[in-house]
């Protein structure tokens, strides 16, 4: 006598048989989740992420929808990629090499594909091609085309910082030589504002949570 055969409930029959105050439930920690490691994963970086100072310039006063913000442009945001690289593309992932300069600025000394060996104080931080044939910087950190334009703009999510309610006019007024930036990056190179100097001293601290 032949076995009936076995029938295995679908992945929508079972879920309607549950609850829907469960089923919100369930959605509900499934974001808070989300949200909570997102957090997490940036409190690390501020937490744990190794120290470099910016010199930065601010280029947009305010964001009406969220309050006050400032979008930072930097010199490392230019940087010539490094031998052997061949053609970038925009929207490629982008690995920098940073090192101190005497005053303790973060340069940019090259980009590369893959993950550079670094030694000293040296550090790696990651980022994504915004363009290509870029022109350099001056002295002055202003873009200068006559050093030709093969570098390439790089964005590494530090572009924007918010600040508290009509705080930000102060900043993008600020001359631009008095106002720099401390960010924390991590092993892998991600990286985060931590901190907001205006003429060396500390004006805005981003909290860990």
């Amino acid at each position: 006598m032949a076995m009936p055969a076995l029938r295995v409930p679908s992945a929508d029959a079972l879920l309607g048989r549950v609850p829907l105050l469960g089923r919100v439930l369930a959605a509900m920690l499934i974001l808070c989740g989300g949200l909570l490691a997102l957090v997490e994963s940036r409190a690390g970086i501020l937490r744990n992420g190794t120290e470099i100072r910016l010199k930065t310039v601010p280029v947009d006063p305010r964001n009406l929808f969220r309050g006050d913000y400032v979008v930072l442009a930097y010199p490392i945001s230019t940087v010539e990629p490094a031998a052997g690289e061949g053609a970038f593309r925009r929207g490629d992932a982008v690995f920098v090499t940073l090192t101190r300069d005497a005053e303790g600025f973060a340069q940019a000394t090259g980009a590369s594909r893959t993950r550079p060996v670094t030694s000293g104080g040296d550090l790696v931080i990651a980022g994504r091609v915004q363009s290509t044939g870029a022109c350099g910087l001056n002295a002055a950190g202003e873009a200068d085309c006559a050093t030709g334009r093969r570098r390439l703009r790089v964005a590494y999510g530090l572009e924007s910082y918010f600040v508290p309610q009509g705080q930000g006019r102060r900043i993008e007024t600020t001359p631009k030589a008095a106002l720099d930036v401390v960010a924390a990056v991590s092993a892998t190179g991600e990286a985060a504002i931590k901190r907001l100097l205006i003429d060396g001293k500390l004006v805005y601290a981003e909290p860990p949570y």
